[in-house]
């Protein structure tokens, strides 16, 4: 099963903004600079360093797992996880559906199909329609 130029190049394209969004995230989690922290707080959790270190290497842990082919499922299934903790935060807090809640969603979803348009294996896996059988 073969994949056209352009759906690698959009693949790679997805995975690329995923990555630099959470590249983004992770760093400015490992300074950690005063916005992560109250934003921290403000979500119910102890306004730490040290945990915001702390979740800051798990996203860039995830993310160097996904960036890197050989594990990029892994490191895609990981990042799901981390995005069902921020959904979690903001369903518990009541916060806006399509603009906090799912916002994890929607890094996932790009993530996922970043990785299917990229990865022949994971469309092996997962085939989009199923092949045509002869009458």
């Amino acid at each position: 099963m073969t994949a056209s130029k352009w759906s690698l190049r959009g693949g790679w394209l997805l995975s690329g903004l995923v990555t630099a969004f959470m590249l983004l995230d992770a760093g400015m989690k490992l300074v950690p600079l005063d916005v992560t922290v109250t934003t921290t707080a403000a979500l119910g959790y102890p306004p730490s360093p040290a945990l915001i270190r702390v979740l800051g290497v798990l996203a860039l842990g995830c993310t160097a797992l996904y960036a890197y082919p050989r594990t990029a499922v892994l490191g895609a299934v990981l990042l799901t996880g981390y995005m069902g903790g921020a959904i979690a935060s903001h369903l518990r807090l009541g916060h806006p559906l399509f603009s906090h809640i799912l916002f994890g969603g929607y890094l996932g979803a790009l993530g996922w199909g970043g990785l299917y348009l990229r990865d022949a294996r994971l469309r092996a896996l997962l085939p989009w329609s199923a092949p045509a059988t002869a009458p």
